[in-house]
């Protein structure tokens, strides 16, 4: 019979964890999101018909996602140890595992911000370049605006991602609620850590999920 979990020892290191994966989920978004954006944007507008219509562009940006997004994370994060190391110093902990995180979130968000543009109404974009309106103009003031809610639900897809990752990277030394799970729970068979751990990942995504969808109806109201 394994003896009963002792709570009050593992608060500081519960703590400690839920810090640093809330680091890294946040620091990578933010990173992760703009980069994506303006690679998203890029691979909409640079398409055939776009506004900043380049078929070589297009294509070597449309190649590199393909070849970046569909690889696992945790061998992506791997396999950018070098990188990684020559960046942050390092190759564990939860900063150094923001560098990594955030290149793998730019690629996938870049797809999912192309995706939500091509969804917008071409005659909307065709009005506003007949109006003399530059393209920046019209990805600040169109493009984005008029794909705002789909946008926003796209980022809260991410997000609940992201907090996935950022467990994955617990199995590599990067801190966080995974590595909590795993050096506390699962390696003394204490399954109570296990499944506190567990909860915690599902309450950060509920939380996530339904702040994505109130912005979204907000936009969309809007």
């Amino acid at each position: 019979m394994m003896p009963a979990t002792d709570w009050e020892a593992l608060r500081p290191t519960i703590v400690t964890a839920v810090g640093e994966t809330l680091l890294m989920v946040g620091a990578t978004i933010i990173m992760g999101g703009i980069l994506g954006l303006a690679l998203g944007v890029l691979l909409n507008t640079t398409r055939r018909g776009g506004i900043l219509e380049n078929r070589v562009l297009h294509t070597v940006l449309n190649v590199l996602v393909n070849i970046i997004r569909p690889i696992p994370f945790i061998i992506f994060a791997a396999a950018l140890g070098p990188l990684t190391l020559a960046v942050t110093g390092s190759t564990i902990g939860a900063k150094s595992m923001i560098f990594p995180l955030t290149i793998a979130s730019t690629f996938g968000i870049s797809r999912i911000v192309e995706q939500n543009l091509v969804s917008v109404d071409p005659g909307v974009i065709e009005a506003a370049q007949a109006m003399g309106a530059s393209p920046w103009r019209i990805i600040r003031t169109v493009l984005i605006p008029e794909a705002l809610a789909p946008l926003i639900l796209g980022y809260t897809f991410a997000l609940v991602a992201v907090i996935d990752m950022t467990a994955v990277v617990g199995a590599m030394g990067g801190g966080g609620i995974g590595d909590f799970a795993l050096s506390y729970g699962y390696r003394r068979y204490d399954w109570a850590v296990t499944w506190a751990a567990v909860v915690v990942i599902i309450v950060f995504v509920q939380i996530a999920q339904f702040i994505g969808n109130a912005l979204a109806r907000k936009a969309l109201r809007h």
